[in-house]
C-alpha cells in the first residue's frame, strides 16, 4: 500500500516573535516629501538649489575679480607691462602660469563647499 504523502522534510512556518512591534517608516518624512513632489518637498529643493547658486556666484565672482584685476594692474601700473621674471615678461607669467593655480584653488573651494551643502541638506532631510 502506498500513501500520497511527500517524501521530503516537513515544512515549517517561521515568524518573528515581535509581530506586534511598531514598524518605522521606510523613508524619512523629508525624503518622502521630495519624492512625492509635495509643496514642502519643493521648498526643500528650492532651498538646496538657492544655496548652490549662491556658492556658485560667490566663487565665480571672486575668481573673476581676481583674474579681472590683472589687466587693470597692467593698465594702472605701466612698468608691469615690461617687467621680466626669469627672462619672461610679467604679463606672460601671470596669464600663462599664475592663472591656473588660481582656477584650481577656486575649483577646490567650490567642490568642498558644494559637498558640505549637500551633506547638510541630506542630514536635515533625513531627520525630518
Amino acid at each position: 500500500m502506498s500513501t500520497n504523502t511527500p517524501q521530503g522534510p516537513r515544512r515549517v512556518r517561521v515568524t518573528s516573535p515581535r509581530t506586534s512591534a511598531a514598524r518605522r517608516p521606510a523613508t524619512p518624512t523629508g525624503t518622502r516629501e521630495i519624492d512625492e513632489q509635495t509643496r514642502l518637498g519643493e521648498v526643500y529643493m528650492n532651498s538646496l538649489i538657492q544655496s548652490q547658486l549662491r556658492l556658485t556666484l560667490a566663487v565665480i565672482g571672486s575668481t573673476a575679480l581676481v583674474l579681472g584685476s590683472v589687466p587693470l594692474l597692467f593698465w594702472l601700473v605701466p612698468p608691469t607691462r615690461t617687467f621680466a621674471i626669469f627672462g619672461l615678461p610679467l604679463p606672460w607669467v601671470i596669464l600663462g602660469i599664475v592663472v591656473y593655480p588660481v582656477v584650481y584653488v577656486a575649483a577646490r573651494i567650490y567642490v568642498r563647499n558644494a559637498e558640505r551643502i549637500e551633506t547638510e541638506f541630506t542630514e536635515f532631510v533625513g531627520r525630518q
